[in-house]
């Protein structure tokens, strides 16, 4: 559920992406910047789709940090159109926190897979030393 809003988030955010970066190509003939916005914006959605089809935990994780890192570069490029004056500090300032809080369920997702995956290993470690104990006859 929590992906499904994650990813509903990220779509939204890379049509908004899409549609101000053609905006500005058509208007001010700024393209270099633009490209490398366009790039970063719309992966972020791209691997948290990527992400339901993860061949496991491992690779669960490194999709949703990819996505991660695609955020805050987005918001590099986001901040150099600002201040060269493409994005006016409204539309900025919109976009920002739309980034922003797709990047804090990134980061809340990513810290659930791993403290779930810490909580398994302790389960683990915990059942390996009842057995060791009980095979010694301790238990």
């Amino acid at each position: 559920m929590a992906e499904s809003i994650m990813l509903d988030k990220a779509k939204d955010f890379a049509v908004e992406i899409i549609n101000m970066c053609k905006n500005i190509k058509e208007a001010k003939r700024e393209s270099v910047l633009t490209n490398q916005l366009m790039r970063s914006g719309t992966s972020i959605g791209a691997n948290i789709h990527e992400s339901k089809y993860a061949h496991g935990t491992a690779d669960f994780i490194s999709k949703m940090q990819i996505s991660l890192k695609e955020c805050y570069e987005s918001e590099y490029w986001l901040e150099l159109l600002n201040r060269t004056g493409y994005i006016d500090d409204e539309k900025y300032k919109k976009i920002l926190n739309d980034c922003g809080q797709i990047r804090k369920m990134l980061i809340s997702s990513i810290n659930t897979v791993n403290d779930c995956g810490q909580i398994r290993k302790m389960l683990i470690s915990s059942i390996n030393t009842v057995k060791e104990n009980s095979q010694k006859g301790g238990l």
